[in-house]
């Protein structure tokens, strides 16, 4: 271990994350950033503190207090929201600051995903900040003696005639006793878009200052006094298995080592868990591998990825099974009569979430109420299930928030709150459960393998006539919120979340969509939601289709699909979200292709490949483009990608340097599980549970990433996961670009790109 004293520190280092921040602060990385803005527990609530809406406050200081009920894993959420509110509000931005709400019910539906939101906040929080600055210039009016009319709001205070009163004086000393009903905040005017003065703006993160110093509190740093540690002994099975034995004879002779439990889990959550507990983590962890757990395992622990596949087959290959999600009139007609026609079979395995801090909880009962402490993406959806495990009701039970070190998805399902609470309720005492790396993903709720099934007819005058589009995997909605699930025109439900992206804005005759839930995937594994969720295996699917397609009618794919982005009919779009429909899908592919090069020459095996989505769902689309640029090895079948264009209409842009990032990250993401991620299902069981086997993406792959907004006033949608669902198909188009060998199954390993060279 290295001494820091001969730098005048301390004499004993720290070896903590946090320890090992405020040493690299405090030997002089001065970054010059700004104040922490983001608070580990909700503010006071003064009784002079103007409230107008649940939320924001202004205190008598004029701080500037906004409440965020998302969760906080790296894409400064809350800056963006804030943003918002501060914008409509005419407040001081260096006076504003945020806190992360509890599960209180006043909140509404907390979650946090689908790149939901800034979508669905922007309205709320707009018309909110409205209703506050009318109220502060109505107040500060009298306060100025002169008429309403006669005032203006800017930078957190009150003007008129030259003179001013700042909103915390205006709190302070005025009546602001008023409040606003939701309907009253429904019709509540906001401002043009060009008067906007902190939208758009580029500013820091409130976030990242406490990041950096090591302040910021994850859920993983959650502690109470007294509490104990656990690890679980994890089943064989996700489901179905049973305790037959605990032997701990060799835990016991561990310093700290306290005992081993068996879980009795009513709402079914973590069957077979035993949990081990002990004085300290480290030696709970020890401890865990010392404990011998016979199981009675569940069906499933024979189940690989093959069989997976093979059912999938057998699924699609049934017609009267599935839900049709789109079923134009004229489908079975056009594409039985059609003189041409292609079918392909588009595949994606099994994909895990490994963020960096593995799921963890900490559980106990204080004054009546059952408190969770953790990083969650949706506390609506666990409180119900933590209540059945419980056996309590869900007033008498509340999650505390904390950041996340890594969400995509993993977090939406709170099933690991569960096994901690029982570990509480049956130790009796605060315990903080910590899943290893291992467990963790042993445990997770992976991104279901897939397979799709597309045909496309061509008609008179080489005319698309009419597309279908069959797509099996599990589904996640179905496990974890099956009330979120919409029916079809017959009444079958199905996952939304599973098939969007198949429900493209390309006019293509008739067209159907069918989605099939993967009964022997959801019987083995628990589904999940990873980063784009289905439309990152359907958009692989459509975007990879068209390019073929447009090969097979010896069109440049380029053309192709701008003829099909027309904006007729139903792909028109519609206010507010939508407004233009596919022919904005158009212009950013038109742009994408502009800056990468489309049709100028490269070299010997590289070749540049288009795909554009519109992010996930049609009801909020952001529509996107990807140009990539890749070397291919023949020798070996590596491939490079050299660069990754991308344009994003994401309509109003409100924290750009946010949405840069995010745009980064969800392109990365993407080309990781492009070349790299993915595993198997071996036994009922993921084959890699750590990073010496599981291939992310890392540093040295990162390729050059251009990004363009297109300016827009739009309204704002999603951008977390969007470019996620262009960058595989691009990748794909442009190895056969480069190569002419066609890869349809992800990942696209060296061995996949040999054999189908070997197959030209």
């Amino acid at each position: 271990m290295i001494s820091l004293s001969a730098h005048g520190l301390r004499n004993t280092p720290d070896p903590s994350r946090r320890g090992f921040l405020i040493a690299m602060m405090g030997a002089g990385v001065m970054l010059g950033y700004a104040r922490s803005g983001l608070g580990a527990v909700p503010a006071g609530r003064a009784s002079d503190l103007f409230e107008p809406t649940i939320w924001y406050g202004i205190d008598p200081s004029g701080t500037v207090t906004v409440n965020i009920v998302r969760a906080e894993m790296g894409q400064h959420v809350g800056t963006a929201l804030a943003r918002i509110v501060a914008d409509e509000l005419e407040a001081d931005w260096n006076k504003v600051r945020t806190v992360t709400v509890d599960s209180d019910p006043k909140w509404g539906l907390m979650i946090t995903g689908g790149s939901w939101s800034v979508w669905q906040s922007f309205p709320l929080l707009s018309r909110a900040g409205a209703a506050g600055r009318i109220a502060l210039v109505e107040e500060g009016a009298k306060l100025l003696r002169v008429h309403p009319t006669a005032c203006t709001a800017r930078d957190g205070a009150v003007h008129a005639n030259g003179r001013s009163i700042p909103y915390g004086d205006i709190v302070a000393r005025g009546d602001l006793r008023r409040t606003y009903t939701p309907e009253q905040l429904k019709g509540m005017p906001v401002k043009p878009a060009l008067q906007r003065r902190l939208i758009g703006k580029e500013t820091m993160a409130l976030d990242v200052p406490s990041k950096v110093d090591g302040k910021a509190r994850y859920g993983i740093d959650a502690s109470v006094p007294g509490m104990v540690y656990a690890r679980p002994k994890v089943p064989p099975t996700r489901y179905d298995s049973k305790v037959v034995s605990v032997d701990d004879s060799a835990a016991r002779r561990l310093p700290g080592y306290l005992r081993s439990i068996a879980l009795e889990d009513p709402s079914g959550t973590a069957p077979g868990w035993v949990i081990v507990y002990a004085d300290s983590f480290t030696t709970a962890n020890r401890a865990a591998d010392l404990v011998q757990v016979r199981w009675q395992s569940g069906p499933a622990a024979q189940v690989s990825e093959r069989d997976l596949q093979q059912r999938a087959a057998e699924l699609i290959a049934d017609p009267k099974g599935g839900s049709l999600m789109v079923d134009d009139a004229g489908v079975d007609a056009a594409i039985s009569s059609a003189k041409r026609k292609l079918e392909r079979t588009y595949t994606t395995t099994t994909v895990m979430h490994y963020a960096l801090e593995p799921v963890n909880a900490l559980a106990f009962e204080k004054d009546g109420v059952f408190e969770i402490h953790t990083g969650n993406q949706w506390q609506s959806s666990i409180l119900p299930v933590l209540a059945k495990a419980l056996g309590r009701s869900e007033d008498k039970i509340v999650m505390r928030s904390y950041l996340l070190g890594g969400g995509f998805g993993r977090r939406l399902d709170g099933d690991y709150a569960v096994p901690a609470a029982l570990a509480a309720k049956a130790m009796g005492k605060p315990v903080k459960m910590i899943c290893t790396r291992a467990d963790d993903m042993r445990f997770d709720c992976p991104r279901s393998a897939s397979r799709q099934v597309l045909r496309l007819a061509w008609g008179e005058g080489n005319r698309i006539a009419a597309m279908e589009h069959h797509a099996a995997a599990g589904w996640p909605t179905a496990h974890i919120a099956p009330y979120f699930m919409p029916k079809d025109a017959k009444g079958n439900l199905y996952d939304l979340f599973a098939i969007s992206g198949a429900d493209h804005w390309y006019s293509v005759g008739a067209h159907r969509v069918r989605a099939l839930r993967h009964d022997l995937a959801d019987r083995t594994f628990r589904p999940g939601y990873l980063r784009s969720v289905g439309a990152g295996w359907t958009s692989w699917a459509v975007e990879t289709f068209m390019d073929e397609a447009a090969r097979a009618a010896g069109v440049d794919s380029l053309a192709f699909r701008l003829s099909l982005l027309d904006g007729a009919g139903r792909n028109a779009g519609t206010a507010p979200n939508s407004i233009g429909g596919a022919r904005r899908q158009a212009a950013v592919l038109a742009r994408a292709a502009q800056k990468a090069g489309w049709g100028q020459p490269v070299p010997k095996d590289v070749g540049i490949g288009l795909a554009s989505t519109f992010g996930q769902e049609r009801t909020m689309p952001t529509w996107v483009a990807c140009a990539a640029r890749v070397r291919v090895n023949r020798t070996n079948g590596h491939v490079t990608v050299e660069k990754l264009s991308l344009v994003i209409d994401a309509g109003t842009i409100i924290h750009p340097d946010s949405a840069t990032a995010q745009v980064e990250g969800a392109a990365l993401w993407g080309l990781g599980m492009t070349l790299y991620e993915g595993t198997e299902f071996l036994n009922g069981q993921p084959k890699d549970t750590n990073l010496d086997s599981y291939r992310v993406l890392r540093m040295g792959d990162v390729p050059e990433i251009e990004i363009e907004f297109m300016p827009s006033t739009e309204a704002p949608v999603g951008l977390g996961e969007p470019a996620t669902t262009a960058v595989a198909p691009a990748i794909g188009n442009a190895i056969f670009t480069a190569t002419g060998a066609r890869l349809r199954d992800l990942p696209i390993r060296p061995a996949a790109v040999l054999a189908a060279l070997r197959r030209q």
